[in-house]
């Protein structure tokens, strides 16, 4: 089998999948140099529908509409798909059945390196679903990994900066100074998961004392792998 399509749900936000749609094009030119660039086929969502049903606790529309996308990635030609959000993975179920190429599962994907560094207790940071509810803490904890998240006033700081700032791209100094303080409150911690895609334009591993799993990055090199085999 020669060179894989990688096909990508994204717009959740496209601050993030732009990020994405980077890195893989980076990495594949790394690995076989020149002017190869990644092949890959992405969706891109409107947010705000995806950010309503969120709110709404919608969950069953909203993997339904990824559903539909995926196998529409699927028909273009992708041989494998990426999720490109860690909160939406509350659907990643839906999305995987509705298609017959491999959906890889950006959850699997972060433990994977957790667990190739040898740590144990990890910090959480992403959206107060991703923190709060069990679907991805659940999927980490599945690698024998411990999961630590931040307090009440924490998540919902940590939240907020997520959706009114890095989803929109504004990037500031002063809300990289929280998620430090916020990093700094974990009791116990051996590393920080990035678990929220936009992260990553906030946060690097000069930003932080113990080392960050970057999500975005990860389920990227993943795909890259997967693709050219």
């Amino acid at each position: 089998m020669g060179v894989q399509t990688i096909g990508m749900l994204g717009g959740m936000s496209w601050e993030s999948s732009a990020e994405y749609y980077r890195l893989a094009n980076e990495l594949v030119r790394g690995r076989l140099g020149g002017l190869h660039s990644a092949r890959l086929i992405m969706h891109s969502v409107d947010f705000a529908e995806i950010e309503q049903m969120q709110a709404d606790a919608r969950w069953d529309d909203a993997g339904r509409l990824l559903a539909q996308a995926a196998r529409g990635v699927e028909l273009a030609g992708a041989d494998l798909l990426l999720l490109c959000t860690n909160t939406m993975h509350k659907v990643a179920d839906a999305v995987q059945a509705a298609v017959d190429i491999p959906l890889i599962h950006l959850g699997d994907t972060t433990a994977d390196a957790v667990n190739r560094d040898g740590l144990t207790r990890v910090g959480l940071l992403g959206t107060a679903f991703t923190m709060e509810q069990d679907f991805y803490r659940d999927r980490l904890e599945q690698h024998g990994l411990t999961v630590l998240v931040p307090d009440r006033r924490d998540r919902a700081e940590v939240h907020r900066v997520i959706y009114e700032e890095l989803c929109l791209g504004i990037v500031k100094d002063s809300s990289r100074a929280v998620y430090q303080e916020v990093i700094a409150r974990f009791d116990g911690a051996e590393g920080i998961i990035l678990g929220c895609t936009e992260i990553e334009l906030l946060i690097g591993p000069d930003d932080c004392p113990l080392p960050v799993f970057p999500t975005t990055r990860l389920h990227v090199e993943a795909a890259v792998d997967h693709a050219l085999g």
